[in-house]
């Protein structure tokens, strides 16, 4: 029988330990991770998770031999340089968690650039010397003004999906542009019985907020509009019976404690538009009346008209976001 060492009988029992103490176990892709961002990715999981680095096959072993139902799934996810992670929280909440331990690095050479790489134009803080022969071997347009090195405008070094040069690398790293973004990645992970693979647990929590709110919204208006009284909408149908029905009343001439000032008003104005139309037989108060009444009413149409123009302009722009939201949605 082969001889196993003892340290790694004892990393596979603690990594089975792990597993029965914690509901959710992920893996991690930790490739090229520097060292530096490494100690401040672990510093950030401490209290929240528990993070080993090991050899693939014990990792594989220890999920072998746990033997919680499917969790033997998540090997083939371990490829590479792997972690495990061990937390009490939920894997969606890990995946967002992990997310934000992610941080720039600065490349070495002979990474693909993840987006076009930029450097814009100004001072640096270089005074002349070797340097501007390197920032101008890669590219960069460099010169002399003042005492210092400056960037005469802004470049692209690299586009996006291009090998990022090692020569390139070094004066990125100088001029402190870090184009890498690096932390933890979670493959997969597991969770009551079933393992959950990247592109499952990458949720835009933005977005399901906002469909959950427009799900409210046209739910409300349904039942407003159906007139299905609900907790929720029933105070909003009282209202809006209670609008019709004073409407109604005031249009039929029916007096009451709520009604009387409405019909007054109307009955009002109605008889300083019949006065108008009388001419010369008027007394100086009415005269006074109508030609106040007639530019209080100038002054409303007036405003009303603002407000008009106003509310066409408020749906127009709702128009042009609801637009720009479909084609944000479509093209993800």
């Amino acid at each position: 029988m082969a001889h196993v060492a003892p340290w790694k009988i004892e990393f596979v029992e603690k990594l089975v330990e792990l597993i029965n103490k914690y509901p959710v176990v992920g893996i991690v892709n930790i490739n090229n991770i520097p060292a530096p961002q490494m100690q401040k990715m672990r510093a950030n999981l401490r209290g929240k998770a528990v993070f080993i680095v090991g050899k693939n096959r014990l990792i594989k072993l220890a999920l072998e031999k746990a033997g919680k139902e499917n969790l033997a799934e998540l090997a083939k996810y371990i490829d590479g340089q792997t972690g495990v992670i061990f937390t009490d929280m939920n894997a969606f909440k890990l995946t967002k968690m992990l997310d934000k331990t992610k941080t720039k690095a600065p490349a070495k050479g002979g990474e693909i650039a993840p987006e076009d790489i930029v450097v814009h134009e100004g001072e640096t803080p270089f005074k002349p010397g070797p340097i501007i022969s390197e920032l101008q071997k890669v590219g960069i347009p460099a010169a002399i003004q003042k005492g210092k090195i400056v960037i005469r405008k802004d470049t692209v070094v690299v586009k996006k999906g291009e090998v990022i040069s090692r020569d390139l690398a070094q004066v990125l790293t100088k001029l402190e542009i870090y184009p890498l973004t690096v932390g933890l990645d979670l493959r997969a992970a597991y969770e009551d019985g079933m393992v959950f693979p990247k592109d499952v647990l990458e949720v835009d929590t933005d977005k399901v907020y906002g469909d959950v709110l427009n799900a409210i919204q046209s739910a409300i208006n349904l039942s407003v509009n159906a007139a299905f009284p609900t907790k929720v909408t029933m105070p909003i149908i009282i209202a809006n019976a209670h609008m019709k029905a004073l409407n109604l009343a005031v249009n039929a001439g029916v007096v009451n404690s709520e009604t009387v000032k409405f019909i007054l008003a109307k009955a009002y104005g109605e008889m300083l538009a019949v006065a108008s139309k009388l001419g010369d037989g008027l007394d100086d108060e009415l005269k006074s009346l109508i030609s106040t009444s007639h530019v209080e009413v100038k002054s409303e149409e007036k405003k009303e008209e603002k407000e008009e123009e106003k509310k066409e302009e408020e749906e127009e722009e709702n128009k042009e976001e609801e637009a720009i939201s479909g084609l944000g949605a479509l093209f993800g």
